[in-house]
């Protein structure tokens, strides 16, 4: 929480005024910052016939496609899993991912408490979708699929070296969900990026670099605005949704 100059508590994250949101809009648009006056165009959604699916689904846009590294047991090679991820607070900064039973890195966070987050860019969408279809118990991911294997800076896991960002992070709490998945929330200890991935203010550089995000309902993986690949798209198969 924070304070105004009359010593009233506001939110961190608060509601801005109609001018203030319009000169921020203006601002990310390219227009003058200063020109709060101007009207904010707003086009309303077009609204007809909303048919239902014959089965439900987590229907959502694209959300972060990330490579999970951690140790493996002793004696078994370091383990690389494509996980569903989600932001869960910027202030401490925390992240969650969730893990299905049939996920060898469930167990491998469960036992060592710490993993990393690699962020990857669409050139490396097919080894992406390699280490997704292919589990460890086969064969070794990193080799499997090309990756360069290194190590994390303030926690005990392996890192994607390819991948422009690494969110470094310990285990702090973990919820069960039936019928098979356990959901991991953890505090991000470190980030550390490659050059032209943020800018001098930390800030990432959304625009320069080449993201992408998975589709749940399509199975489909996306930067801002192009399709780059699908879920399975190495084996053949174009039926995955999630």
């Amino acid at each position: 929480m924070l304070t105004d100059a009359s010593s009233r508590v506001v939110s961190r994250r608060h509601f801005v005024t109609r001018a203030s949101s319009t000169a921020l809009l203006g601002g990310l648009a390219g227009c003058d910052r200063t020109n709060a006056s101007a009207e904010l165009q707003v086009v309303p959604p077009a609204y007809g016939a909303r048919s239902a699916l014959a089965e439900p689904g987590p229907m959502l846009p694209p959300v972060p496609a990330v490579l999970v590294t951690a140790n493996g047991r002793a004696g078994d090679p370091d383990e690389i899993s494509v996980l569903w991820s989600f932001v869960v607070n910027g202030d401490p900064p925390q992240i969650g991912v969730s893990a299905g039973d049939e996920h060898v890195i469930g167990a491998l966070i469960e036992l060592h408490g710490a993993f990393v987050l690699n962020v990857p860019t669409a050139d490396l969408v097919e080894r992406f979708d390699t280490v997704d279809m292919n589990s460890s118990r086969v064969a070794d991911k990193f080799a499997l699929a090309g990756f360069t294997r290194g190590r994390a800076s303030s926690v005990d896991a392996p890192t994607v070296e390819e991948a422009p960002i690494h969110l470094e992070c310990r285990v702090i709490d973990r919820l069960r969900v039936p019928p098979a998945r356990t959901i991991y929330i953890a505090e991000v200890v470190a980030t550390t990026a490659l050059a032209g991935a943020v800018d001098q203010s930390g800030r990432l550089l959304v625009s320069d670099v080449p993201f992408f995000g998975m589709t749940a309902g399509s199975g489909e993986h996306w930067t801002m605005g192009r399709e780059v690949g699908h879920i399975g798209m190495t084996v053949g198969r174009d039926d995955i949704k999630y």
